[in-house]
């Protein structure tokens, strides 16, 4: 049935008996998912933030299993959104397509849609999959910067994706909302901003005015956003308006669980959320993405459904693996030539692992591996190394790079970097012959103003 023939069988009064066709059980469960942009894996109070409010997201967490490992690989891109989205849908790093994945190979949309779903996309138009979400049978975009001054961040997504799901469906439904929020600009109405006091948000346990070194992107645009030195006062004041969104975000997802719930359907759904990747926002005195610090590179993720076992894991994985998942959760098979894995044996409770170690990349300036209990990271423009106990400091503050009783720990580390470069596609060098010095100067003067110009921005609009 074509959209236009649904809509005149409503008119005619199929309206009568849509909420039973929908309350039918399928042969295969609904997929819902939900999918955020920039949102930090602490900004869900059910994660271990009890100063922030998102209630139906917090229920979601809870009927479900929460991975507490889960990441963005990076990016090739300042943007790194763009490449987030990419490997999500195609299931490959974006190291085997350059910037935009094929919609020619295997991907989310038309795997889904083999398997007899009927596809629905809607989200930001900007830094995303144009090519795969074009295989989406319905594929709708945001004006992404009015829906992010709306004050109502989620709103025009959420209102469409209940019409839909009103109508009748004779096949179970994917549908993937990509919200553009919390991303910058955030604007909240003020029921949401009333609910966060700047003066008392705390800072992240990782705050610095200015991050120690440089790490190869440090004046891109989103680390304009917050003069040098970044302020206690200036990293409150931005952290409330991002709870705010996050929280009106929160309103509007609750909107769909209920017309889910109300329709008969939300039993016979899996549910998924995600975000694209955190944001630094005052942590190690960075402000964007364009870092593998788990502020930056961490997710939050949790899927609930029938079948799921709810629950907490420390399973690493991917988001390029949640493609791969989904299919062998409604039981379908999955394409070959994958980089992605899937993880149903953890969702379902029958195994407490999915990958030895995360491999994090950002454009040809930083590489990292994390492990179960250590991570390094690489900077081969600036001849720098970090290394990070997760266990003892999961806030990445005490560098234990320069320690002698670790260089045999780095070493091996380095080793089995290299390894997990040449098993995603990734040929560059961990070291060059004329490393920088490392340091950093925040520009100022007119160094300063030709950066904001470059990028539409002065210094009382950022």
């Amino acid at each position: 049935m074509t959209a236009i023939d649904r809509r005149t069988w409503l008119r005619q009064g199929g309206a009568l008996c849509a909420s039973k066709l929908l309350a039918a059980p399928a042969k295969r469960p609904n997929v819902v998912f939900l999918f955020t942009d920039d949102q930090r894996a602490d900004t869900v109070s059910a994660l271990g933030n009890p100063h922030i409010r998102t209630p139906n997201l917090d229920a979601l967490c809870r009927s479900g299993m929460v991975f507490r490992n889960a990441y963005c690989m990076g990016g090739n891109s300042p943007a790194v959104c763009l490449p987030s989205r990419n490997m999500l849908l195609s299931g490959r790093t974006f190291f085997r397509y350059g910037l935009t994945a094929p919609a020619d190979a295997p991907n989310f949309p038309d795997a889904m849609r083999a398997a007899d779903y009927e596809t629905y996309h809607h989200g930001k138009r900007g830094n995303t999959a144009l090519l795969i979400q074009a295989r989406f049978e319905y594929n709708k975009y945001l004006d992404d910067k009015a829906e992010r001054l709306s004050g109502e961040p989620g709103k025009q997504i959420v209102d469409e994706a209940i019409r839909f799901l009103r109508e009748p469906h004779d096949r179970p439904v994917f549908m993937y909302l990509a919200f553009g929020n919390p991303h910058d600009p955030r604007v909240a109405a003020r029921r949401y901003l009333d609910l966060y006091d700047p003066a008392r948000i705390p800072l992240p346990r990782n705050f610095l005015p200015v991050h120690p070194f440089d790490n190869g992107e440090m004046v891109i645009r989103d680390e304009l956003l917050a003069p040098w030195p970044r302020t206690p006062e200036e990293i409150r004041r931005q952290l409330a308006e991002y709870w705010a969104v996050v929280t009106g975000l929160d309103e509007n997802i609750g909107r769909l669980i209920a017309c889910m719930k109300e329709s008969g359907i939300y039993d016979n759904t899996i549910i998924v959320f995600s975000s694209d990747q955190g944001i630094a926002l005052g942590s190690h005195g960075l402000m964007g993405k364009q870092n593998l610090y788990e502020d930056s590179m961490h997710v939050p993720l949790f899927i609930r459904g029938s079948g799921i076992t709810p629950g907490i894991t420390g399973a690493m994985v991917y988001l390029m693996d949640i493609f791969p998942t989904i299919l062998e959760l409604v039981g379908a098979a999955a394409p070959p030539g994958l980089d992605g894995r899937s993880y149903a044996p953890v969702v379902r409770g029958r195994a407490r692992k999915a990958r030895d170690s995360i491999f994090l990349a950002y454009r040809d300036v930083q590489r990292a591996l994390r492990e179960e209990r250590y991570k390094l990271i690489v900077y081969p423009k600036a001849a720098r190394r970090q290394l990070f106990d997760l266990v003892r400091d999961p806030d990445e503050t005490r560098d234990l790079a320069s320690e002698p009783a670790h260089q045999a720990r780095i070493n091996a580390m380095l080793d089995r970097l290299r390894l997990a470069q040449k098993q995603f596609g990734d040929t560059a060098p961990l070291s060059v012959p004329n490393p920088g010095d490392g340091v950093f100067r925040p520009p100022t003067g007119d160094d300063l103003n030709r950066l904001l110009k470059s990028w539409g921005m002065t210094r009382s609009n950022r």
